[in-house]
């Protein structure tokens, strides 16, 4: 009988080969795939202890054939076949761009990002990473940054339970050594020819344990963050060349699964544009189910315009330029990183709970999506935003009330202003004068307080700093429903439910305020 496997879920084929020599460096594997006229070429690897794999995530339902095809007898011309069914309610595809700056699923359901930042979670041990698990279940997050490699940082400086090849960690550099150690030959304590495969079924465990939870694994593949610990940041050119096409061939079957090529790229010093071009290129070649790629920039951004990266990924605390970056690329806007909630010494590190919730609102008013971040202190060291475990701020109940409201929204696009200022405003906005008409009739007419954006007979504008009385609208023909939202206090009450041309509606006088304005069938 055929193995039976749902559509965008996993078939994995286990065939036992030579485990004699370096099977990472001698053997090939790859199976071709066959669904009718349809073909998926899957790249094997070697899973230790004489097991190779290879791995589908079909898309297509009804029989697949497949054949290997190895440089090793014992594993060349293997055939078979499967059944891919249909899938269960919680299946709904790989994340693919949708309406060219938002998302959607591969069945078409809607999908915005909201995401959050744990960096190396996964490499805690097992009880603070089921804390961590237990923490999302209950959380409004279906993204979550996350590293491949381990981290050194402030906050961060435990050895993870495993390490990614096999070898001894001799020492670490000092501070004092660190501009020293970038300029000479990777450490010898690794053997890069070899992988180390339990660190790698563990990472893939975690990956799968957060597609139980419904959140997308957006794997950062590459970051500066190693400061001499283990040298990750400084393997050899063939090194990172065979580690990415040993990620690809091991995770690309998931269907949970972005590809981030770099935590603040522009930190890693000795890498060329040329260099991140063609770990972009590798990727997309070997990927044969094209998973959202992008990078994150510490201060000057990748060219998010190049053809291979398929959405923007900043850090900028600029949520007003939101809509000018998506201007300017033309690709979804994902502000992975606009500060984090918490009480840490470093500015980036230490906003309130109303501040980060404010940059949120600004951000997905402004036709643009935002992640979380969380770095209060605490007697274990164990920040959120690295290590995972408990959250305790504020903001995230006011992230899942947003994400409620964005998810009753339709595909919206960000409300321009005429103003040529417009893209470095302020997170204040510009104040309008006494009784001045917002006119939400066409989109470059609304002079915006901080951020709205718009669809077909649907409206969303958000005040931010600034606290109103009233407002006076200008509606389009028809009639239409009127709502105030509190996003701090997370509250929604409806204003008017019947409101035609021009009308006031009145507002509480708070900071944080939002109108939703939709049309009544």
């Amino acid at each position: 009988m055929p193995a039976q496997i749902e559509k965008w879920d996993t078939f994995e084929l286990a065939l036992r080969g030579p485990d004699s020599g370096n099977p990472f460096l001698e053997v090939t594997l790859e199976a071709e795939f066959t669904h009718g006229t349809h073909r998926v070429r899957g790249h094997g690897f070697y899973d230790g202890d004489g097991i190779y794999k290879v791995r589908l995530m079909p898309d297509q339902e009804g029989e697949w054939e497949f054949v290997t095809r190895s440089n090793t007898p014992a594993l060349d011309g293997q055939r078979g076949t499967l059944m891919c069914t249909a899938t269960s309610a919680m299946n709904h595809g790989p994340v693919r761009v949708a309406d060219t700056i938002h998302f959607a699923y591969a069945d078409g359901t809607p999908y915005s990002p909201v995401g959050t930042t744990c960096y190396v979670w996964n490499l805690q041990g097992d009880e603070l990473e089921a804390q961590t698990l237990m923490t999302l279940s209950q959380a409004p997050f279906n993204k979550l940054r996350m590293c491949v490699f381990p981290k050194r940082y402030t906050f961060n400086n435990n050895e993870p339970p495993l390490y990614p090849f096999p070898g001894q960690v001799t020492g670490t550099w000092s501070w004092a050594q660190r501009n020293t150690y970038r300029t000479h030959e990777p450490p010898d304590f690794w053997d890069f020819t070899h992988f180390n495969p339990p660190y790698f079924r563990h990472l893939e465990q975690r990956i799968l344990d957060l597609r139980a939870w419904g959140i997308e694994a957006d794997l950062i593949l590459f970051h500066p963050y190693d400061f001499g610990a283990w040298g990750f940041d400084r393997m050899p050119a063939e090194v990172n060349d065979r580690y990415l096409r040993y990620v690809v061939a091991r995770l690309s079957a998931y269907r949970n699964l972005w590809w981030s090529f770099a935590n603040e790229y522009d930190l890693m010093r000795d890498r060329t544009m040329a260099d991140w071009d063609h770990y972009f290129q590798l990727v997309q070649e070997l990927d044969p189910y094209q998973h959202l790629r992008s990078i994150h920039n510490c201060h000057e951004f990748y060219d998010h315009g190049k053809s291979w990266v398929t959405h923007c990924s900043v850090q900028s605390h600029a949520l007003a330029t939101v809509p000018a970056w998506i201007k300017k690329y033309g690709k979804p806007v994902v502000v992975d990183e606009c500060g984090y909630e918490g009480d840490i010494f470093m500015a980036w590190g230490d906003l309130s709970a109303e501040e980060l919730v404010l940059r949120f609102w600004l951000g997905f008013t402004s036709g643009g999506y935002v992640g979380h971040g969380e770095t209060y202190m605490n007697d274990l060291d164990q920040l959120w935003w690295s290590k995972g475990g408990r959250l305790t701020g504020q903001s995230v109940a006011r992230i899942a009330f947003l994400r409620q409201v964005m998810e009753h929204a339709p595909a919206l696009t960000p409300i321009v202003r005429n103003d040529s200022s417009a893209a470095a405003a302020s997170s204040a906005g510009t104040p309008h004068e006494p009784g001045e008409e917002i006119r939400i009739i066409s989109e470059g007419s609304w002079n915006a307080e901080a951020a709205g954006f718009h669809s077909q007979d649907y409206y969303l504008l958000y005040f931010g700093m600034h606290q109103p009385r009233w407002r006076n609208l200008n509606l389009p023909a028809g009639s239409y429903r009127v709502d105030v939202i509190d996003t701090w206090n997370m509250t929604l009450e409806t204003a008017t439910a019947h409101a035609t041309g021009r009308m006031r509606v009145e507002l509480p006088g708070r900071k944080y305020m939002a109108v939703r304005i939709q049309k009544n069938q």
